[in-house]
């Protein structure tokens, strides 16, 4: 553990020399009293997604104590829709695992992730944080399973147009320097995202990269580690509003926008997913993919017509689920096929020690990373409400697991093959699809909203408010009037620029 500790890019973690969840009060307090904190920052998402803010100038020790322990007021209907206002008022509580240095801030500020509750003292139902907290531990007390996910986190980074090593269009993969401008930047945002608690794998220049009106658009992805459902919500949602503020700080714009334009690589946001139990990853047995891992791809190939709702959740969305290009629109799943919905990407399920073969200095020990194997999901994009998006996904692997005919299901949907090929065209015939549209959307949701309500895990009154959100967008023929017309689209992006 001491290891893990000296190499933490947090600065909370390597002062208090434990983990974030072992995060007190009075650790808090000892942090902010010895670094000459004099800022606290309260965040939190409301019904938009976006990370709010709640400035406190500390002024006291007993002040600080009182912040930390009681939070504070807010107006609830200014945040959720669904929220009356003559009965408006809602608490914010800090979450002491989450608190973080911020990165950005010339005032030494500490900002903390909070919950809401209602005026009774209780966890407020409708808060994305909560709902998501509820389907995780209907998940564990049903099925003894814990759910660990991660997110892949595409965005382009737009500037002004510069003829120096001009790269190609669309074949921007994994480019480097000077091909590729904005590699300082995302290493800069990695950076700032871990030492604010994001458990970051890797980030890399992707695919989408080309020149419109004077101005380059650049793709770039930061992928994250799996980790506990909650923290893995939390630092999707950290991780934005650090590129955004950076992109700021360095006087360019980006965008997660799940379409750009016609012809050119939209943004996802593919979800990757394990199911553990005492700790050890259970999506493998014997080196094949085991059953658990197949009845939750069941589940979340079930609801993921009603998934869109929390994963896709403007008119753009749909103009990047397309047929015939990488998104997916079919509902099926696969191995290391990106044609499919849900993939089962490579998971070191073999024995053979590479390293040793790539290094002959190294001894040839059997090596097992089975435990890295997870399952992708692969609709979602930055329009997302990732908190509602991962309680969804949660449901929908409790649904699985619990599915009578859910491994028939699972056998009946898997591909191995290019489903948009002529020739596999009767396998293409047989799958059903993701919506086309919002509207299409919202009526899938109401289809299965019972599923989401078991449990009590949503609220009637949330999933209501989110189709009734989505109908209002009138969209069901949007993608034939547009789809052809980059001027219109470009109309569309702009106006849901900031998803």
């Amino acid at each position: 553990m001491k290891k893990n500790i000296e190499m933490q890019p947090n600065p909370l973690v390597q002062y208090l020399n434990k983990p974030t969840g072992e995060f007190t009060k009075a650790d808090l307090i000892k942090y902010i009293e010895d670094n000459d904190i004099e800022m606290i920052n309260f965040r939190y998402v409301a019904e938009d997604g976006r990370l709010k803010c709640l400035n406190f100038v500390i002024n006291s020790k007993e002040h600080l104590d009182n912040i930390l322990s009681t939070g504070e007021r807010v107006d609830g209907s200014s945040l959720f829709s669904h929220i009356e206002a003559g009965e408006s008022d809602l608490y914010v509580i800090p979450r002491f695992r989450t608190a973080f240095l911020n990165p950005f801030s010339e005032i030494p500020t500490l900002d903390l992730l909070c919950s809401f509750f209602d005026a009774a003292g209780n966890p407020y139902e409708g808060a994305p944080e909560y709902v998501l907290k509820k389907a995780h531990d209907a998940l564990q007390q049903r099925t003894g399973y814990q759910f660990e996910a991660m997110g892949e986190l595409e965005y382009y980074v737009i500037s002004e147009e510069e003829k120096l090593f001009e790269a190609s269009d669309q074949k921007n993969y994994h480019e480097a320097e000077p091909f590729a401008k904005w590699g300082c930047f995302r290493r800069e945002a990695m950076l700032a995202v871990a030492q604010c608690g994001g458990n970051i794998k890797y980030g890399h220049s992707e695919v989408g990269n080309f020149t419109q009106k004077g101005q380059v658009y650049e793709q770039n992805e930061i992928e994250f580690q799996p980790t506990p459902l909650e923290e893995a919500a939390d630092q999707l949602i950290i991780a934005k509003w650090v590129i955004r503020e950076l992109a700021y700080q360095y006087g360019v714009t980006v965008t997660f926008a799940p379409k750009i334009t016609v012809g050119k690589a939209g943004s996802g946001l593919h979800i990757h997913t394990r199911l553990t139990k005492d700790g050890k990853n259970v999506m493998t047995e014997s080196g094949e993919l085991s059953n658990i891992a197949k009845r939750a791809i069941a589940g979340f190939l079930d609801l993921a017509p009603s998934l869109t709702a929390f994963g896709n959740t403007n008119p753009t969305s749909y103009l990047r689920l397309v047929p015939n290009q990488e998104a997916p629109t079919n509902i099926c799943w696969g191995d290391r096929n990106r044609s499919v919905l849900v993939r089962v990407p490579l998971g070191w399920r073999e024995s053979i020690n590479m390293s040793a073969i790539a290094n002959p200095l190294e001894k040839d020990d059997p090596v097992d990373f089975s435990e890295r194997q997870t399952v992708e999901f692969r609709s979602p994009d930055g329009s997302a409400d990732i908190y509602l998006l991962l309680a969804g996904l949660t449901v929908a692997a409790r649904h699985g697991l619990e599915m009578e005919k859910g491994l028939e299901y699972a056998k009946k949907t898997y591909v191995d093959v290019d489903i948009f090929d002529k020739e596999h065209q009767h396998k293409l015939n047989q799958l059903d699809h993701l919506p086309a549209s919002c509207i299409e959307s919202a009526h899938r949701l109401e289809e299965q909203k019972t599923i989401y309500k078991a449990d009590n895990v949503f609220p009637e009154s949330l999933l209501n408010t989110r189709i009734k959100q989505l109908k209002d967008f009138e969209d069901q023929n949007l993608r034939q009037e547009i789809e052809k017309n980059p001027d219109k689209i470009l109309d569309l992006v702009n106006k849901y620029f900031h998803v």
